[in-house]
């Protein structure tokens, strides 16, 4: 009797336990249901202020935005403080420009339904949410930036410029920019772009000791593979941004890539010049000759990211944040180094 009993009383417990593991699934997951982003639309309400003159506006955008004014003053136009005498006569006399005013219609006109980037954001930031729950979720706002800053990361903020997203054929833009940069400039990198930058704030890249280039080519695969797991993508190089030939490049020459890091001496190195060639937008990656696609390092760390994750399933997300021992990660990743 007194064993059945027992019996019994490890099955309520058992039930208990599932109860609450269920009930704690459950929780996490209706947090991320509640994550519904809409862009707050600050790019109309410059506008407002900057075509009409309006007052009204005006007061919205030192008092409702303040936080994303200041940067725009402060850090996008470098034109003053906001606590300058005559700085939003400053502000309106700035984008009065004849070449200012045809873009910021353009990309209103342009960029009028954001129907499709919101359901983005909000895929984006619920994955994040499942992921680690403790997350604060920032305000999403768009803005015109005079073809300055395209991603603003502040405090609980996370802005994009949709002038600098207009399409790698806009008219202005092969006045400014070169084709290897005029490339990203589409509406299609608003999303990734924007999460890339608001991960790299949340988990800096480690500077507590003398940091390598393998070091940067894995925290910056780490990065770029919470990014594709937060809009589920059907290929790193969509991810990337790399076109199919560049992603073939890639694939083809994986091993001699890395074999060449190894050799020269390039993946120990602390150089910041080498990280700058591997990791940046580039023309191509010069070491690699004229036909390697600009930033190799990251297409490499991606894929390093994805083998030590499918090696290691237990891993969570939020320890794949927390984790900087990145000679650990290749070596459960199976990667000689």
């Amino acid at each position: 009797m007194k064993r059945f009993a027992l019996i019994i009383l490890q099955l309520a417990l058992s039930c208990m336990l599932l109860v609450s593991c269920q009930w704690a699934f459950d929780k996490r997951h209706a947090g991320a249901r509640a994550v519904d982003i809409k862009v707050h639309r600050y790019d109309r309400l410059l506008d407002e202020y900057l075509g009409l003159n309006s007052f009204s506006a005006l007061q919205k955008l030192n008092a409702e935005y303040a936080q994303e004014t200041k940067f725009l003053i402060e850090d996008v136009l470098t034109i003053g403080s906001v606590t300058d005498e005559n700085i939003n006569l400053r502000l309106r006399e700035y984008f009065l420009d004849s070449t200012l005013i045809k873009l910021r219609h353009d990309a209103l006109e342009k960029f009028e339904d954001m129907e499709q980037i919101e359901k983005q954001f909000t895929r984006g930031f619920r994955f994040l949410k499942r992921e680690m729950p403790g997350l604060e979720i920032p305000r999403v706002y768009a803005q015109l930036s005079a073809l300055n800053q395209s991603v603003i990361v502040g405090d609980s903020v996370l802005g994009f410029s949709i002038d600098k997203y207009m399409g790698e054929d806009y008219y202005l833009y092969k006045n400014f920019y070169y084709d290897y940069q005029r490339r990203s400039m589409v509406p299609e990198r608003i999303v990734p772009d924007c999460f890339r930058f608001y991960l790299l704030s949340e988990y800096p890249f480690p500077w507590e000791w003398h940091r390598t280039l393998l070091d940067h080519i894995v925290h910056r695969g780490k990065i770029l593979w919470v990014v594709h797991q937060m809009l589920d993508y059907d290929t790193f190089e969509k991810t990337l941004g790399f076109t199919e030939r560049e992603g073939e490049w890639c694939h083809e020459r994986r091993d001699s890539v890395w074999n060449f890091l190894i050799e020269t001496g390039h993946l120990h190195s602390t150089d910041p010049m080498l990280v700058r060639i591997y990791l940046n937008a580039a023309p191509c990656t010069y070491t690699l000759g004229e036909n390697a696609p600009a930033e190799v390092g990251n297409w490499l760390g991606i894929h390093i990211v994805d083998e030590y994750m499918k090696k290691n399933k237990e891993v969570t997300v939020a320890e794949l944040f927390r984790d900087t021992d990145y000679r650990e990660v290749l070596k459960k990743a199976g990667i000689p180094y």
